[in-house]
């Protein structure tokens, strides 16, 4: 199958570009090379805004309510966490499980496992669409004591598949007039090949049929596994920007190493911004810098206004440092509209021109070598 080694830059300036004009994406292209970064230019680009599950600060996580939310609040991509049903259907879900955002137990008493979970897998789509979905009911998540989410037990939010959601993104695309991304993570891969199911070959059949086919399209795949991120790129020779997804700070080897299948690094908030001191000052660590030297992206997870990070005092300012500092690519917040905002206020009130960083610093991944222009050699999910 011959992929477009196409210019990612592309996709993300033209998603993020805030004054007339378009971008200019020279860049090279190989057919019969994997996707990767190809960076030019860029004056006008800004971080991107990723809708973290739809706008789930206002209304229950991936449900279609919150996609239209998102699209409304100007979000520049919008995620899509994946599980497959029993008869292998890609549903947007963020846990393999149904306990905590459904009333299964209610509609299904007598199918739940031993260990007291219902699963996903073990019901079919049709049985899926009979449930209602609801606003996390986990406790210990800091948000959800500051009294600022949808109540819970209310509405009548339903599941719905991947397809579904992306035949809604693009609809709105047209209807609105204005493009927003999809962001898609395959959720452990692994569990789901124990039960006979393979979450990353649907979710790729998925998004072909969409025209999600080549690194030219607004789209991200992600995934905590870095076995599988490999996989996508390798075996499946996935032609999609791919994200891997880290709580851990990589070393500088870590790094390089990554920049060889993958086209970005998804990092908590900590991992940039690593602590405030007691005068309100933040520590900065090298990570982007590190990650953009090897030519890979770096989004930051999870901006929540209504739970700020320990030590920080002001949403914006948490922005400041994340971006302006930073350096970071794109965040996901659960409030898009916050984020969005703040950076369109950011451009417009800089009279110096664009206070964010060029992403990359304009570097320039060559085709197929995993190597930049400048030389420089390319379980447990934790709630991101």
């Amino acid at each position: 199958m011959g992929t477009c080694r196409a210019r990612l830059c592309c996709v993300v300036a033209g998603l993020t570009l805030l004054s007339a004009g378009a971008a200019d994406c020279n860049g090279q292209a190989d057919d019969a090379a994997p996707a990767g970064v190809v960076l030019s230019d860029q004056v006008t680009a800004a971080p991107i805004v990723i809708a973290h599950r739809g706008a789930s600060g206002y209304v229950p996580e991936h449900t279609t309510e919150a996609t239209v939310l998102a699209h409304a609040m100007s979000a520049d991509y919008i995620e899509q966490d994946v599980v497959l049903s029993q008869d292998g259907i890609a549903v947007v879900l963020h846990d393999l499980t149904l306990n905590d955002v459904s009333d299964v137990a209610r509609v299904f008493p007598d199918r739940a496992r031993s260990d007291g979970r219902w699963y996903v897998m073990d019901l079919t789509l049709a049985e899926l669409r009979l449930l209602t979905l609801t606003e996390r009911r986990s406790e210990g998540r800091p948000w959800k004591q500051s009294g600022t989410r949808f109540p819970l037990e209310q509405g009548r939010f339903r599941i719905a598949t991947l397809e579904e959601h992306l035949r809604l993104i693009d609809g709105l695309n047209k209807s609105l007039g204005r493009t927003a991304g999809v962001y898609v993570e395959v959720k452990d891969p692994a569990r789901h090949r124990a039960a006979g199911l393979d979450s990353s070959v649907e979710i790729l059949k998925v998004l072909r049929a969409a025209g999600y086919d080549s690194a030219s399209a607004p789209v991200f795949v992600q995934c905590f596994d870095e076995a599988e991120v490999r996989r996508l790129r390798g075996e499946l020779k996935c032609p999609l920007p791919l994200i891997w997804l880290t709580a851990k700070m990589p070393d500088e080897a870590v790094v390089r190493e990554a920049a060889g299948f993958c086209d970005g690094l998804g990092v908590t908030l900590n991992l940039v911004v690593s602590s405030v001191s007691e005068k309100g000052e933040p520590t900065i660590t090298t990570l982007v810098e590190t990650a953009h030297r090897h030519g890979l992206q770096v989004h930051a997870w999870t901006f929540r206004s209504d739970a700020l990070p320990e030590g920080v005092q002001d949403a914006e300012l948490l922005l400041e440092w994340l971006t302006v500092e930073g350096g970071v690519d794109g965040i996901f917040a659960d409030q898009p509209d916050v984020v969005a905002g703040w950076r369109n206020r950011r451009l417009a009130a800089d009279g110096r021109g664009n206070p964010f960083r060029l992403l990359n610093a304009g570097r320039r991944r060559l085709p197929g070598s995993g190597v930049s222009s400048s030389g420089s050699a390319s379980p447990d999910n934790p709630q991101k």
